[in-house]
């Protein structure tokens, strides 16, 4: 959709937790023929460790889809790592994208994990999510609530284990479009070989704004979903997202 942004559409995954919205495979496979028509970049296929049938959607689209990468999600645990790696077996471009939050409230009060302890879950999930694709994208959940210090010093960790894109959501749909996109800027300045990629949510209204300002700091892949679905209030509404820049 436009020149310089990858567009990573999470329809089929987080777009899936919208009400109403979930899919068979079926209707999975069918919906991302149609996405590889539309000409995003990446389809997010699915979180195979859930079930059964989404581990199975994954493979089935993995194996038809070949002309754009097809990702699939993963917390930073091996069994969970395993079974996206597994259902990614006959991706043409496959994209292994695992993730692990960073703010404290999410350490403290969620996974009940040290810093430390963090850290080196996501390192070691990084490596081995590199045994099973080229690519691979880590997300550090709660990015946008995470302490900048900490951010960075996970970031580049996972980095140097191998992952190329790094994601950082307003997983809460917290954030505003200047703090954001500030964030971003210090995140292209200080890990410049990597890709900054945003994630943002629609609580305020602000998911489309946060990802365009975002972009203006300097990330280069936003995730996006059809009509803006998601959990809660939703994504960033992938028409807008492809269009805003183009007509801004």
């Amino acid at each position: 959709p436009t020149s310089f942004l990858t567009i990573f559409d999470t329809t089929l995954r987080d777009g899936e937790q919208s009400p109403g919205c979930s899919m068979n495979p079926a209707e999975k496979l069918r919906l991302a023929r149609q996405l590889e028509r539309l000409g995003v970049d990446i389809i997010e296929a699915g979180f195979p460790i859930a079930s059964t049938a989404e581990a199975d959607a994954v493979e089935r689209i993995s194996g038809e889809i070949r002309d754009v990468k097809v990702a699939a999600l993963a917390r930073c645990k091996p069994r969970d790592i395993e079974t996206a790696g597994k259902a990614l077996k006959n991706a043409a471009r496959p994209v292994l994208h695992t993730f692990l939050a960073t703010s404290a409230i999410h350490l403290r009060d969620k996974l009940k994990i040290t810093p430390d302890e963090a850290l080196r879950q996501a390192r070691d999930g990084v490596a081995l999510a590199r045994t099973f694709a080229a690519e691979v994208e880590f997300s550090a959940e709660d990015a946008s609530r995470t302490e900048y210090a900490y951010l960075l010093e996970v970031l580049r960790a996972v980095h140097e284990a191998g992952a190329t894109v790094l994601n950082v959501p307003d997983t809460v749909g917290y954030s505003l479009p200047h703090e954001y996109a500030e964030m971003v800027r210090k995140l292209v300045r200080d890990i410049p070989t990597a890709v900054i990629s945003v994630h943002c949510h629609n609580d305020l209204g602000l998911a489309v704004a946060n990802s365009i300002a975002a972009v203006g700091a300097g990330a280069r892949q936003g995730a996006c979903t059809i009509n803006g679905i998601g959990e809660r209030a939703g994504n960033t509404s992938l028409e807008e997202m492809a269009m805003a820049p183009k007509v801004g």
